[in-house]
């Protein structure tokens, strides 16, 4: 048995789960993570509670996306915390549970850009296509739109699954430390899930270019307001670098096995610079969320603030979707 806890050749993997000292920059590190992502998941959910408190949220497309995104990014946030903090503590778990976390830890985190290149249309059509808008993005082909996504990101990891269940039905009864590669039997499932990831990657970035391409082109155009322009051009560079650190998430596996084969996994620079590279590129970009489009929606913003004071204010205020 290697250090991973599993048995036989297991070369075309590089080592997932390592052992620590429990000392105080680990512990002040791990702290970090863990408190960061829990009070980002706080923010989601009291902006979530937010759009939940207003019927007009959830007849309207752009906040349907919304509120998808944000239980997306807490639950993605939730269990990345979990597999992190499983992996420090050196822990197996039953690998019937690992599967179920890293399904759902898998389409969470595909789900993100996915829902931002939605989102990116939905704008797109709002904008370059008003008077169809109404027809076209409607709350039962939203719903429809989201559980295409779902089911886009599901395809790769359930794939693995029933390899792994016809090569070996009692594999769910094993222990084993919890990381999606344990699902792997042979090489070429590492570059079908690169090929997977190259191919959400363009599609997403295509999307996510022509759609904002598209917008600022149509705003300026319509607008003879140089202000309202300089502003409108300012929000789509904000979503574009929100969106940018999100399709960056997709290179954290190759970020990590590229310092692995640079630096060697026994190196205390490695631990640093794998810790940094789970925390910048994968815990940042699920935080900002709310911040980039939470805190520009003026319809949102107020009623979020008024919870997260725990409704402080003297009135409630008032919702204005446009």
């Amino acid at each position: 048995m290697d250090s991973n806890g599993t048995s036989g050749d297991a070369s075309f993997l590089h080592q997932q789960v390592f052992q620590l000292d429990w000392d105080f920059l680990t512990i002040s590190k791990t702290m970090l993570a863990v408190l960061t992502s829990l009070f980002f998941v706080f923010v989601n959910c009291v902006m979530f509670y937010a759009l939940k408190s207003k019927h007009i949220f959830f007849e309207t497309p752009r906040y349907i996306l919304f509120g998808h995104m944000l239980m997306n990014d807490s639950v993605l946030l939730l269990l990345t915390t979990v597999t992190f903090m499983l992996a420090l503590c050196f822990y197996p778990i039953q690998k019937s549970i690992c599967t179920l976390l890293v399904f759902i830890t898998h389409c969470a985190f595909r789900n993100a850009p996915l829902t931002l290149a939605l989102m990116s249309l939905e704008r797109y059509v709002a904008i370059c296509f008003p008077l169809r808008h109404c027809t076209i993005a409607t709350p039962k082909r939203t719903g429809i739109a989201i559980g295409i996504i779902w089911f886009l990101s599901s395809v790769n990891v359930i794939i693995d699954i029933i390899i792994a269940l016809v090569n070996n039905p009692y594999v769910l009864a094993e222990v084993a430390f919890c990381t999606l590669e344990k699902l792997y039997i042979a090489k070429w499932q590492v570059d079908k899930a690169q090929w997977f990831d190259v191919l959400y990657f363009v599609s997403v970035a295509v999307i996510i270019v022509f759609t904002y391409i598209m917008i600022m082109i149509t705003a300026r155009s319509v607008s003879s307001d140089k202000d309202s322009a300089k502003k409108a051009l300012k929000t789509v560079m904000l979503h574009l670098i929100q969106l940018g650190l999100c399709l960056t998430s997709f290179l954290f596996a190759t970020i990590e096995i590229i310092i692995y084969k640079m630096i060697g996994g026994t190196s205390p620079l490695f631990i640093n610079l794998r810790y940094l590279n789970f925390f910048v590129v994968l815990i940042i970009p699920r935080c900002m969320s709310p911040l980039i489009y939470g805190m520009r929606d003026e319809a949102v913003w107020p009623l979020f603030k008024y919870y997260f004071c725990y409704r402080s204010g003297k009135v409630k205020p008032s919702v204005n979707v446009h």
